[in-house]
């Protein structure tokens, strides 16, 4: 009889995955919950480049390029924090320098919420962190402070 079944292997493959990028000394990006001067700042620290700054409705955008090539966006509400992140490329950016403050409650969080084989839901207090992807086929995700989020702003844009 096996020890795991097919699809718990994929499940522990992909948290591993995450833990693993989570915790690696790699770059990474202004931090949730911190002011938006912190964009500026870490873009000098990671030799990355803005792509784009965009003003929305109720929020701004900040579009990162990341020298792996992975493209880091950052959500900035009125008041001038960063709500949210997002990102979208071949690596996953650093989480404890992209959470900052908050990397510890993802830490500690319990076991993860799979929402299929390869979607990461995990959600602890104030902070939803979202994931998906895998080697070869590239990472995506975000992670945002529920109640920062600005009213009226549309979660599914957060991407």
């Amino acid at each position: 009889m096996p020890i795991f079944r097919p699809g718990e292997i994929k499940i522990a493959a992909l948290l591993c995955a995450v833990l693993i990028t989570a915790l690696a000394p790699r770059i990474a990006s202004a931090t949730l919950g911190e002011p938006e001067i912190t964009v500026q700042s870490d873009v000098a620290q990671l030799r990355a480049s803005i792509k784009s700054s965009e003003d929305r409705v109720g929020y701004r955008v900040h579009e990162i390029q990341l020298p792996s090539g992975t493209l880091l966006r950052e959500f900035v509400a009125p008041a001038g924090n960063v709500f949210a992140v997002a990102w979208n490329g071949p690596t996953q950016p650093n989480l404890r320098q992209a959470l900052g403050k908050y990397f510890d409650a993802l830490a500690s969080a319990p076991k993860p919420k799979f929402v299929d084989h390869r979607h990461l839901q995990i959600q602890q207090g104030d902070l939803v962190v979202q994931g998906s992807g895998h080697m070869r086929a590239g990472f995506s995700g975000r992670a945002y402070l529920a109640s920062a989020v600005p009213s009226g702003v549309n979660l599914g844009d957060l991407h």
